[in-house]
């Protein structure tokens, strides 16, 4: 009768298959990519064996440490887990103690006014005038959980506690991938500081030479006043580099949660990194490596429980109460066995039967927010999905972009040394010499910046895998 008595509602299920590799076509899989068979995924490799620059390590461990970030969803944490026992204690009976005194006249024209005008007790006592109360005992309640209301909310609040595990989890990742980009980015901008200090004596020597040569009738004012130009344009771009070496040593020292200083590194073994291996595995591995799929899953299982839990209110209640205990009105005859021994028991069954608009619309409330959790769990598994795969893609096209790049750096850097011979044995004319430097000096700046994108690379698609929180 009561199960007739509930809304019927359509609960929808979350899908959870995702394709069996990355990519559309085998043709187009690059070979660090994985395949369907190929299982193992780089994101199970610690953070500490995956980054091997001690001086990054050294950061990611303090940032791990002090982030406020982090410590704050450790409290979000902490509070998940204190909303956990505190549903354990709901289901469970509540016994207290209680002690306690009081004192009270009656109006001698009512009904215990005439009571105690009249009664005499043992020994003729006369009534006390007022009355005093004295009591002790303990005292007990228990809603019996017929229907698994109060489990299934504590079973609820476990998968949300997890959650926020799972979130906790979800932002290491993010707060490694943010420490190591913004590393590279660092030795990067170094890189890119000492190729213009090395530009900055290229042009100034060819500023020499072509001051000679105007001394020597070969060269004009114009072409004195284009070098000089240059060397300007070329020494303005360090302050340029300068400024945002310390907002990029800014930024890592607010993401370890400490005030500014210089951050220690090894910028001249930028150039020489190699992008590591990567595996993905297969996509269903990834539902087990990210946290924010975890938690998106988690979250979808307490929606679940929450439906029960508001569906159980249109059930009927069992409450239990007791109470044993001693009263008197005298102090000397309160422990007295049994004359002034008092107990109780009680039960009662209580159920909803007219005007049920609020259970109805939690009850659908909680629907609504289950359909709402299976959306974003499906949305987090595409969106991770479409991330990995991107990723990929970029890893692979990036390495075929650097060889090229580095190829143009070599050609250009020749070119330098050829066009300054030719300018000085008066076979090429001066904006020649500048635009060669212009463009070796930006080839360079490429080299670097596909570098830099390359590591880059390789950190997002860790942090795409799930990796760094284990």
């Amino acid at each position: 009768m009561f199960t007739a008595c509930v809304p019927s509602l359509v609960k929808k299920t979350a899908n959870k298959e995702v394709p069996a590799n990355f990519h559309n076509s085998q043709d187009t899989l690059p070979a660090f990519a994985g395949t369907q068979k190929d299982t193992m995924s780089s994101a199970q490799i610690n953070w500490k064996e995956f980054f091997t620059d001690p001086y990054l390590n050294n950061l990611i461990e303090v940032g791990l440490e002090n982030n406020q970030e982090l410590n704050i969803t450790l409290q979000e944490i902490q509070i998940s887990q204190n909303e956990v026992r505190a549903r354990k204690g709901e289901y469970l009976p509540y016994i207290g103690l209680q002690a306690g005194g009081g004192i009270e006249k009656a109006a001698k024209y009512t009904r215990d006014g005439a009571v105690e005008e009249n009664l005499i007790i043992r020994e003729n006592e006369a009534f006390p005038d007022p009355l005093p109360d004295y009591q002790i005992g303990a005292y007990a309640t228990w809603e019996v959980d017929v229907w698994n209301k109060l489990h299934n909310a504590k079973k609820a609040s476990v998968f949300r506690y997890l959650s926020s595990v799972e979130g906790k989890n979800f932002m290491v990742t993010h707060l490694i991938a943010e420490i190591a980009n913004s590393y590279y980015e660092l030795l990067a901008l170094d890189n890119q500081l000492e190729i213009i200090h090395q530009n900055i004596n290229i042009q100034s020597n060819a500023l020499r030479i072509v001051k000679l040569q105007k001394q020597a009738a070969r060269a004009t004012e114009l072409a004195v006043q284009r070098f000089e130009a240059e060397v300007a344009k070329t020494k303005s771009l360090q302050f340029d580099i300068q400024q945002q070496i310390v907002e990029t040593e800014n930024r890592i020292n607010f993401l370890v949660g400490r005030y500014p200083q210089p951050i220690e590194r090894n910028s001249a073994a930028f150039t020489d990194l190699v992008p590591k291996h990567i595996q993905t595995g297969i996509p269903s591995a990834m539902l087990d490596n990210r946290p924010d799929i975890k938690q998106a899953e988690l979250d979808l299982k307490a929606a679940e429980l929450d439906i029960k839990v508001a569906k159980a209110r249109f059930y009927p209640s069992l409450g239990i109460s007791a109470s044993l205990g001693y009263q008197a009105f005298n102090a000397k005859y309160l422990l007295k066995t049994p004359q002034s021994l008092l107990y109780s028991l009680a039960g009662d069954i209580t159920a909803p039967l007219i005007n049920r608009n609020a259970i109805k619309a939690d009850y659908n409330s909680a629907n609504a927010m289950q359909v709402q959790a299976v959306y974003n769990y499906e949305r987090t598994v595409l969106n991770a999905y479409i991330e990995v795969a991107n990723k990929v893609s970029r890893i692979n096209n990036l390495e075929k972009s650097y060889d090229l790049v580095a190829h143009q750096v070599e050609a250009l850097t020749k070119s330098i040394d050829i066009s300054n011979g030719l300018f000085r044995n008066a076979r090429a004319d001066y904006m020649e010499v500048l635009l060669t430097q212009r463009d070796a000096l930006e080839s360079k700046f490429e080299l670097i910046e596909t570098k830099k994108k390359q590591m880059n690379a390789l950190v997002n698609i860790y942090q795409a895998l799930g990796g760094g929180w284990q």
